[in-house]
């Protein structure tokens, strides 16, 4: 199963278990069952502190547990753990082996003091590169807390149940039989839905915090940079960001920002978030912004007042809140989302193998979705607006040699369908008849751009028809103190490289105002 490069690696990581632990895998005749047999008997020999036994008897089959020697811990593999999950597996190992996770001790403590019984199930495939943060994340809180039981399930390998619960985008996490949340979690964000208490304890904690120097709102490329820029002028600095990393975590494959020539989204977030504590920034992580209060003299200090009711001030603030997938705002959207309405084909794609699917967007991304849709499912439309893709001529190409791929310009999607609480086709006006069409399905991906993230900037910053945050050449928005930077803003061209120098930028820019005030 694992090629000499990805054994002498996983052999190189199991070094560092210090404490014995015992797989337990329940199998069949299967041919995948046979493949992660191989698997668990190569991880066995690699240490002397793993037993194997294959004689489980679990209802999942091909499945595996995790069990520390003397614990209770319960953590369960149903599937083959390669592809993306390939470094969940290295880290449950470790985890299970002794070997500290890289995560604050207060989250730790956390997890730890959970107070209740809870009996996890994530849904996952193996091409989604969403899904590794809830898995590793709901993976160790069952290494640290015996009350939480987890159980990991490869979407496609165990497609009945996924049937059966109506599953149609991973991740997919159940608590207690129940619908937990869907899409990437952090164990952060798991546990804050658990610990009920916790926004109170941490609001009451972030408004005792002394003011910034400079206080950066989103954890994007943009903010990131600004941290590093301001961290580096040796003045005090803040991040308070939803999701450290932004919609970069969202992004497959990255293979366009200079001197990297390769990586995917969640390791360059990481990578940021490294940098950026490196300089010892105060990163304030799952933190939402509400609302921006200038400051009411020259000189004052600005406030930004967070979701959670706490109060940060700051002499200046650089508003990096990025942007978000765009809607199509039609009947039926929000009532199929995630059930039939999807808007990531690399993580959900394989949950509508052989089924008939569309994408709306003649884009880049709408077509690249399509092309690698078209390898899965039966059969793919696309649906553009214009009347002409968008997209690259060598990818337009690309998608019309495809087979079973139906092209539609001119098309003005009107409405989502469904019955039984699933998705069943889409509605769309042709604009050059003006006639009513349907199209009957049983997937959409939507594919039709970004909107910023500055609903809560209204009435207080200047903000374009489009609602991007107007600024000037150094990133100075309308407010003084106030910087911008990012997708959230005027600046042309929405990619990672330019949100990056826009966002050292807004830092200096932010740093002389404040030498000269």
């Amino acid at each position: 199963m694992l090629d000499d490069n990805l054994k002498a690696q996983l052999k190189a990581y199991l070094e560092r278990v210090t404490l014995p632990f015992e797989i337990e895998a329940s199998l069949n005749d299967s041919e995948s069952s046979a493949q992660l047999k191989q698997l668990l008997q190569d991880i066995d020999a690699m240490s002397d502190k793993i037993t194997l036994k294959l004689d489980g008897n679990d209802a999942r089959r091909p499945s595996f547990s995790l069990k520390r020697t003397g614990s209770e811990q319960s953590l369960r593999f149903a599937g083959i753990p390669l592809g993306h999950e390939f470094t969940s597996l290295v880290l449950a190992l470790l985890w299970t082996g002794g070997h500290p996770p890289k995560v604050e001790q207060a989250t730790i403590d956390q997890v730890k003091g959970l107070d209740g019984d809870y009996a996890f199930e994530v849904y996952m495939s193996l091409s989604c590169h969403n899904c590794p943060d809830v898995v590793q994340a709901l993976s160790l809180m069952a290494v640290l807390n015996p009350r939480v039981k987890t159980v990991i399930i490869d979407g496609g390998l165990f497609q009945d149940e996924v049937n059966a619960r109506e599953i149609m985008a991973v991740p997919a996490v159940y608590l207690n039989g129940s619908h937990f949340g869907s899409g990437r979690m952090t164990v952060e964000e798991i546990v804050a839905k658990l610990d009920t208490n916790a926004g109170a304890k941490d609001a009451a904690k972030l408004s005792t915090k002394e003011a910034y120097d400079v206080l950066v709102v989103g954890g994007g490329p943009a903010g990131a940079a600004a941290a590093v820029y301001a961290a580096r002028k040796g003045i005090r600095t803040g991040v308070a960001a939803e999701r450290f990393g932004g919609q970069v975590n969202d992004t497959l494959a990255i293979e366009n920002y200079i001197s990297v020539l390769s990586t995917d989204g969640p390791k360059f977030a990481m990578a940021l978030e490294s940098h950026v504590k490196d300089y010892g920034v105060d990163v304030m992580n799952l933190q939402r912004a509400d609302k921006l209060v200038p400051a009411t003299t020259p000189g004052g200090l600005i406030e930004v007042q967070l979701a959670n009711g706490a109060t940060l001030k700051s002499k200046t603030v650089i508003l990096s809140t990025g942007a978000r997938w765009r809607n199509v705002n039609v009947p039926g959207e929000e009532e199929y989302k995630n059930k039939g309405v999807a808007y990531c084909p690399h993580c959900d794609g394989p949950l509508f193998k052989g089924k008939r699917v569309a994408v709306i967007g003649g884009g880049n991304s709408g077509v690249e979705a399509a092309i690698d849709l078209a390898g899965l499912v039966a059969h793919v439309t696309l649906l553009e607006f214009g009347d002409q893709l968008r997209a690259d001529a060598v990818l337009v190409k690309k998608l019309e040699s495809l087979s079973n791929v139906t092209i539609i310009k001119q098309a003005q999607t009107t409405e989502f369908t469904g019955a039984n609480g699933k998705l069943n086709g889409l509605n769309y006006t042709d604009r050059a008849s003006g006639e009513a069409r349907r199209v009957e399905l049983e997937g959409v991906f939507v594919q039709i751009g970004l909107v910023p993230n500055t609903e809560w900037l209204r009435g207080v910053v200047e903000l374009s028809k489009h609602g991007e945050i107007i600024v000037d050449a150094k990133g100075q928005t309308s407010v003084p103190g106030v910087f911008a930077a990012g997708d959230a803003t005027t600046v042309p061209y929405k990619q990672i490289i330019i949100a990056a120098g826009d966002g050292a930028k807004a830092a200096l820019s932010a740093f002389d105002h404040i030498i000269r005030n």
